[in-house]
């Protein structure tokens, strides 16, 4: 019986993980389709890459996941850049990426 307990414990932990993975890629995809639409340039490919997790401490103290994410993006439609952004939770810790044309443009 307890090793029902402990397979039980560990299938609920590994499905957090993954809904957790899919919720921050979901986050991802959508920052990096909004960073594309307002810098004019085509985000290619529609997708996101989960490319590094590690444990970072979050700002109330708790263990939690940083995610890094890659797309890539094209300014004329010939060419192909690479944008990164990293994700603590659900929030934007680092970007880049394409530029906005104007500063104005961020506000």
């Amino acid at each position: 019986m307890p090793t029902l307990l402990f397979l039980m414990i560990a299938a609920a932990t590994a499905f957090a993980f993954w809904s957790s993975g899919r919720a921050a890629a979901e986050r991802a995809e959508t920052l990096g389709r909004d960073a594309c639409r307002v810098a004019g340039v085509q985000w290619l490919d529609h997708s996101v890459h989960a490319i590094g997790l590690r444990v970072c401490r979050h700002e109330s103290g708790w263990l939690g996941w940083e995610r890094t994410f890659r797309f890539d993006y094209s300014l004329d439609g010939q060419d192909r850049h690479i944008g990164r952004m990293v994700l603590r939770g659900d929030r934007l810790m680092a970007f880049s990426g394409p530029l906005p044309p104007t500063p104005s443009s961020l506000l």
